[in-house]
């Protein structure tokens, strides 16, 4: 090692004075530049604190952007001011069916998990709803990253169940908070007509951060997480820029993490520029990572195909994949609508000799980022 010995760490110091604050799930005390939001989410949510059903509402926004944090915050509040309110977010990437998403919502009324098989829906849906009935409880249910119900077409049957569940089982009241990142799903357009008489929710917008936004929002996150002095503010204006290059704050955060922990590697007590540029080589990805991470073995099988096969005609590729998984056609074509829809894959059509139009296929990430992100 090189440089002053007075600004290496001992073997039991630590550059972080709070390392979950660079958790991508930590809720900040201070929840910065979505004060217009949080009123609308508010608003929309006030008739159930006084026992009414709340308003449905469909929050949208790019990645990173705050919308599972303002939802948890709100939640959070609602819990310790109104006993009658009970709150449930599930995430949609883990529980991507009807069936598993009220398995969530019986886990969360009874304290305990339902059987995991043996157990109808119906018997399920009913035993969730009579017991909100008879604790008199109104239940708000966020469905984060609703989008995933929408790639596996339960996404209508999973909204209808719940807001048709007064009509059932009368005096139960369920509000409905969908959270998409995904701006290209028309969520109204993609559902079935008789939902989409039942739903008519609030819309809630949020939009990409700003730079200034940025680099305040990381700053708190900065005194928060780190002892004093370990970032400077030209590092952290390197986080920011990098940050807003991405334009999703999960980067930022992540990246924060990471260049702590590699200073640490040095054994410093400061951040320097090599260690942001090297967390960003990982930061990055963090949004790939993400969306592979919920991925089922099928649909990861097609992804490791694609690296090996990318650029070849979609029938090539549906080849490859078959002798791999023995999957048919039509569940291949399905994965790759998913896959192209979470922006893992990019299709590109052109005229083949022969063949007429045909569709190439490619990761939308250099393949051994994506293999390593697998692992």
């Amino acid at each position: 090692m090189t440089g002053d010995p007075d600004g290496m760490l001992s073997w039991d110091e630590s550059v972080f004075r709070n390392e979950g604050v660079f958790e991508v799930d930590y809720v900040p005390e201070t929840f910065k530049h979505r004060e217009s939001q949080l009123e609308s989410l508010k608003y929309a949510l006030r008739p159930a604190v006084r026992g009414s059903r709340p308003l449905n509402t469909v929050v949208r926004g790019p990645p990173g952007t705050g919308k599972t944090t303002a939802v948890q915050k709100l939640f959070s509040e609602l819990g310790v001011e109104a006993p009658n309110v009970r709150t449930v977010r599930v995430n949609c990437q883990v529980d991507a069916t009807r069936y598993a998403v009220f398995s969530r919502l019986f886990e969360s009324v009874f304290d305990y998990e339902p059987p995991s098989s043996g157990v109808s829906f119906k018997k399920l849906f009913g035993q969730v709803a009579d017991r909100l009935v008879e604790e008199d409880e109104v239940l708000i249910v966020a469905l984060d990253d609703v989008n995933y119900l929408f790639y596996e077409n339960e996404a209508s049957d999973t909204l209808y169940s719940l807001l048709r569940a007064h009509e059932a089982h009368s005096g139960a009241r369920i509000g409905v908070v969908i959270v998409s990142s995904d701006l290209s799903l028309g969520v109204m357009d993609e559902l079935d007509p008789r939902v989409q008489s039942v739903f008519r929710p609030e819309d809630v917008y949020f939009p990409v951060y700003d730079a200034p936004e940025i680099a305040d929002i990381l700053g708190e996150r900065v005194k928060r997480g780190f002892h004093d002095g370990v970032l400077g503010t030209q590092e952290l204006d390197t986080v920011a820029e990098r940050t807003a290059e991405s334009g999703d704050l999960r980067v930022g955060i992540d990246l924060l993490r990471r260049a702590g922990l590699n200073a640490e590697m040095r054994g410093s007590r400061t951040v320097s520029e090599g260690d942001i540029q090297e967390a960003y080589e990982r930061s990055k990805y963090v949004h790939l990572a993400r969306s592979l991470r919920g991925l089922s073995d099928s649909e990861r099988g097609l992804v490791e195909v694609l690296a090996e096969h990318g650029g070849e005609q979609a029938g090539d590729v549906y080849e490859a994949f078959h002798e791999r998984t023995e999957l048919g056609y039509t569940r291949y074509s399905e994965i790759i609508n998913k896959l192209e829809q979470l922006d893992v894959v990019e299709t590109e059509y052109a005229d083949v000799e022969g063949r007429g139009r045909s569709r190439s296929l490619n990761l939308a990430y250099e393949p051994q980022a994506v293999l390593d992100r697998l692992e």
